[in-house]
């Protein structure tokens, strides 16, 4: 079973700007956990944080048991932490079987035959350049690519951004298919929806601090929060 990711009072800075203002979350193994809040949150950076792209200025980052804080993206990257950017990071002139190869990571138990499993519009279209994919199927690819680096943790960011709804139904499926396969996830979404029909449990985020917890359940019942944190209603 993969180990658990924990965020101890994390501050993160873009240069003066103090971003990070002492965020503290975990995700268990097992579990997929949804982070939530308006635009300039903090929810990316956030992430940002954890893979070694914004290293914390004060604050702990735990994976495992160990304490990853510093580490450099590729060290962090290597021992099993894997975000898939809001901007996909696919390359557009390589079929998507092709973009799959590259990605292969010796020693992985994941093979393209798994994620062909999960995708299988991906093997439909595993001859198709990556530009000639529409945005759903770029999604799926670049999720792809980051299970065939074995992840122990998987971070998204906004994965259905954009997307038609039969496409996010259907990546939905396919990310609880990935936790069922003993992946869990941190999920970074605006889609209410998507977040309470997948997460275990939600934080969300305001001005760089954590302002509210709490299980799937709970979260689904509490309008006044979804109100006041995030300015939406349920419908």
């Amino acid at each position: 079973m993969s180990g658990g990711l924990r965020l101890d009072d994390v501050h993160g800075y873009y240069g003066k700007s103090h971003i990070l203002q002492g965020v503290s979350l975990e995700v268990r193994a097992g579990e997929i956990v949804c982070l939530l809040g308006r635009n300039g949150a903090g929810k990316t950076s956030t992430l940002r944080s954890v893979t070694g792209l914004l290293p914390p200025r004060r604050g702990r980052v735990t994976f495992a048991g160990t304490e990853i804080a510093g580490w450099a993206p590729h060290r962090i990257a290597r021992a099993g932490l894997c975000l898939v950017p809001e901007d996909r990071g696919i390359f557009g002139l390589l079929t998507v079987e092709e973009n799959l190869r590259i990605a292969v990571r010796k020693g992985s138990p994941w093979a393209i035959r798994d994620v062909y499993r999960i995708f299988p519009r991906l093997e439909e279209r595993r001859r198709n350049g990556g530009a000639q994919l529409s945005g759903g199927e770029q999604q799926m690819l670049s999720i792809a690519r980051a299970l065939l680096n074995n992840p122990k943790l998987l971070m998204l960011d906004e994965p259905v951004e954009g997307l038609a709804p039969v496409v996010v139904e259907e990546i939905v499926a396919q990310i609880r298919l990935i936790r069922d396969a003993g992946v869990p996830i941190l999920l970074v979404e605006q889609n209410l929806a998507v977040c309470t029909s997948l997460a275990d449990r939600h934080y969300i985020l305001e001005l760089g601090r954590i302002a509210y917890h709490a299980s799937g359940p709970d979260f689904a019942r509490d309008e006044a929060a979804r109100d006041r944190f995030l300015g939406v209603k349920a419908h």
